[in-house]
């Protein structure tokens, strides 16, 4: 039955309808809200009565409702307290996908009177999905012979996730041969590579297992792996080769199925089966390309195989692979971009009406880079035009009048950071679907000297050997200034300073271009054991920019050396060293004590003794540390009463340096040794106490008179150097050879070890080597016999021994002194 409507009943109709469309163009501005992702069924969003102005009673007498435009209901009203409250799950990935800016847009209807509010409720994303590899187990069949540096692409992973959230970074388990690298493509993304670090060996290691996580970048951390089994082939010499890295090609949406695409070329400079190149998509090709696109192995061409959505997917990546028939068959790889074109009649178009300019890094904002025109062939809605930049830019658009714009700079440049910008200008109409399109407008950046030059490290330790080279390298510096052209070129110098008083100039100089360090001469350590350099950078600016770093230099000792033989002196008295010792000597007996230094330090100047050759070896012995001579047994009525030994002097070096000295004993009856004298004649007390007070105070006399003639000694040399040198004798470090340090502590130390005195005079402080002035008395002379010992100079002492030989009686000793290189 069919239902008439009278004349009266249409014209109340129409009042309603009237009615409606008054009160529907009142529509209230936006509110919105902002939730995370997988709340709870009932969570509340917010007040949204509260918010709309609405008491409790008009909740219910207004029927207050929302409408979804998502075509789902996620959100309700609680009727009782006007609460915006959540109705059903909400994953944000389900509902944006990728999109970045996820937003549900809602409508708030209010009846009697009718009215409109628009809701936008922001979803927010949470971590609650893990990086995925579309491959779990990925297997690379890589040649032994490909070269180092080789890199393999590998499958990203995916991530539902967005921001923060998604995917940022990758890790290889750590071996040998192989790390990861990323590389940039295009729209952003990070792709990880495998790179080949160390050459293969297949007869060593066939097979590597590795294993790529993906780590993203939520709280907590979740992360996804992957298995690469890495096979090591023989493979063949060359690999296929494409024409292109990347190829690029743009697809109507509304291309019809079998239509050609684009053909991939590439070429295998191998011969016969090694150069047959098969093509495919790569194993980790996903099932949304294979579906929509197939490609000919063998001519490489690509064809539509299926519909293309642009709002889905607008644009592919395709990872294409090539091998060729060798045994064992090689594979390269390359990437081809397939961008899906939305169909529609005119796209907006943007034109440059000025070149862009060069801009300054230190620009002020609001410069003006570029004057541009937006325009649309169509008309109405489709030829307004929206101008935008990407987020993050240091530039802004500035409307001018019409449809004219002025690019011009917004924020701080710096050149060092970004040295040319591409602004991607992107122009969409208002249509419906809008249209739009994007210019890139290059801009390059001028530097400015804002930068000092940067050295590799603020402090620089150098060690050096001893006795080098004049003119060699000591060390290059480095600095780096990140500034352009004339403010990024650097000359070095060194800065002035003293080195012992002494210019630094004169030790060294610097090559002003590369910052070498050349030493003027040899260097000695035992004068200079350390010093430091001041080097400068400076840029050629205009302000010129510098900076400094210090160079400490540490000399090296060398064994450059050999031991000197300061008692007994062999300038003193002859070549032979004689002494007399009785033949009632019992085992253990002090004939002697051999006494050297080495100039050199550390192991270099460490001393051991060696009885080298001997009339009779059984009969005497060298102690290997203090020189001592000592008889090994008591002296025997058949033993040759002229004994000569050879006693050897080394050190501790490399290469090892010696000298020796020969000392020769003669064996006489009737020689006493007073202590034993005093020990055996324990009988006679009244001429033993009266002999032995007489050898004592014969001590102390000598003691007492060898220190002042060391004393008398001492200041007639300093005297003498005065007035030949015109210089203070023992005044300045620097200046004074003979003596070293003056202002040193002296002991007199009294030896009665055995039958050999001596009086020992030491003096030293914490800059230098103690020196020793030693006193020996023989009870085998009527006269004691006085040798001063200084271990830093060995000439000086034999000059002091002479002196004192000449005032002195016959000595009874005489020395031979020999040095020997090794």
């Amino acid at each position: 039955m069919t239902k008439t409507i009278g004349c009266g009943d249409w014209r109340w109709q129409a009042l309603r309808w009237h009615h409606f469309f008054l009160l529907w163009t009142t529509i209230h501005g936006q509110t919105r809200y902002s939730i995370p992702e997988e709340l709870k069924q009932g969570s509340v969003v917010g007040n949204l009565a509260k918010d709309l102005g609405l008491g409790l009673s008009e909740i219910f007498d207004r029927k207050l409702r929302v409408a979804s435009e998502a075509g789902k209901q996620y959100l309700s009203v609680d009727a009782g307290k006007g609460e915006l409250v959540v109705d059903d799950r909400i994953d944000r990935e389900a509902l944006c996908g990728q999109s970045t800016s996820c937003v549900l847009p809602l409508q708030a209807v209010l009846e009697n009177p009718l009215s409109l509010h628009q809701i936008q409720v922001e979803i927010k994303d949470i971590n609650d999905n893990s990086p995925n590899f579309y491959t779990k187990d990925l297997s690379l069949r890589i040649p032994e012979t490909a070269a180092v540096g080789t890199r393999f692409t590998l499958e990203s992973a995916e991530d539902s996730d967005v921001g923060i959230n998604s995917v940022k970074s990758y890790v290889l388990t750590k071996n040998e041969c192989f790390s990861l690298k990323m590389k940039e493509v295009e729209d952003g993304k990070s792709v990880p590579e495998l790179v080949l670090e160390k050459p293969l060996d297949r007869e060593k290691k066939a097979v590597h297992q590795l294993l790529l996580t993906a780590v993203d970048g939520g709280n907590p951390v979740m992360s996804g792996t992957s298995e690469i089994t890495v096979t090591v082939l023989d493979a063949n010499d060359n690999f296929p080769v494409f024409e292109k890295n990347v190829y690029k090609v743009s697809v109507r949406e509304n291309t019809v199925k079998d239509t050609f695409i684009i053909k991939i070329v590439a070429n295998d400079a191998d011969e016969g089966p090694n150069a047959e190149i098969k093509f495919s998509f790569s194993s980790r090709t996903p099932e949304s390309v294979s579906s929509a696109f197939e490609i000919n192995s063998i001519t490489g061409e690509i064809f539509l195989k299926g519909a293309l959505d642009y709002e889905t997917t607008p644009s592919y990546k395709i990872e294409i692979s090539a091998k060729d028939n060798g045994q064992p068959e090689t594979e390269s790889h390359c990437r081809l971009q397939i961008d899906v074109v939305d169909v529609n009649d005119n796209v907006p178009e943007i034109i440059l009406t000025s070149i862009p300019q060069p801009v300054r890094e230190d620009a002020p904002s609001g410069t003006v880079v570029a004057l541009l025109n937006a325009r649309d062939a169509d008309s109405g809605n489709n030829s307004k035009v929206t101008l935008l930049l990407p987020k993050g830019s240091p530039f802004a658009l500035k409307p001018s009048f019409s449809k004219n714009y002025a690019l011009v700079t917004s924020g701080a440049l710096d050149r060092e950071t970004v040295s040319d910008y591409n602004i991607e200008i992107t122009a969409t109409d208002s249509g419906s679907p809008p249209l739009s399109s994007k210019k890139i407008i290059p801009v390059s950046i001028t530097d400015v000297n804002d930068n000092p030059p940067v050295f590799s490290q603020r402090s620089y330790n150098v060690y050096l050997k001893e006795n080098g080279v004049p003119g060699s390298i000591l060390y290059s510096v480095s600095a780096s200034d990140v500034d352009f052209g004339e403010n990024a070129k650097i000359s070095y110098s060194i800065l002035d300073s003293k080195v012992q008083d002494v210019s630094v100039s004169s030790y060294v100089y610097i090559n002003s271009d590369n910052g070498s360090i050349y030493s003027m001469h040899s260097f000695d350590y035992e004068k200079l054991k350390v010093f430091e350099i001041q080097v400068q950078a400076k840029d050629q600016g205009s302000p010129s920019l510098s900076s400094n770093a210090t160079v400490h230099v540490f000399i090296l000792d060398q064994n450059d050396n050999a031991p000197a033989v300061i008692y007994p002196s062999s300038a003193a008295l002859g070549s032979l060293a004689h002494q007399r010792m009785p033949r009632s000597a019992k085992m253990g007996h002090l004939v002697t004590k051999v006494t050297a230094v080495d100039a050199d330090s550390g192991h270099n100047a460490w001393i051991s003794y060696r009885l080298t050759e001997a009339t009779d070896a059984s009969l005497f012995t060298v102690n290997q540390y203090t020189g001592e001579v000592r008889t090994k047994r008591a002296v025997l009525e058949q033993d040759d009463s002229s004994q000569r030994l050879l006693i050897e002097i080394k050190d501790d070096g490399e290469p090892v340096q010696s000298a020796t000295v020969t000392v020769s004993i003669l064996l006489e009856d009737g020689l006493h040794e007073p202590i034993l004298d005093l020990r055996h004649k324990v009988s006679e007390p009244s001429k033993k106490t009266g002999r032995m007070a007489l050898y004592l105070i014969m001590s102390l006399a000598s003691v007492s008179v060898l220190s002042l003639l060391t004393f008398v000694i001492l200041a007639v040399k300093c005297m003498r150097n005065s007035r030949g040198s015109g210089s203070c004798c023992c005044a300045r470090h620097s200046e004074c050879d003979d003596y070293k340090n003056p202002n040193r502590n002296l002991q007199i130390q009294l030896n009665t070890d055995g039958p050999i005195k001596y009086v020992e005079v030491l003096g030293g402080d914490m800059l230098s080597q103690s020196q020793s002035f030693r006193s020996c008395m023989s009870p085998m002379s009527e006269y004691s016999d006085f040798t001063l010992i200084k271990p830093s100079s060995t000439t000086d002492f034999k000059e002091v021994i002479s002196v004192l030989d000449a005032s002195l009686p016959d000595s009874t000793w005489t020395f031979e002194s020999q040095q020997v290189s090794r």
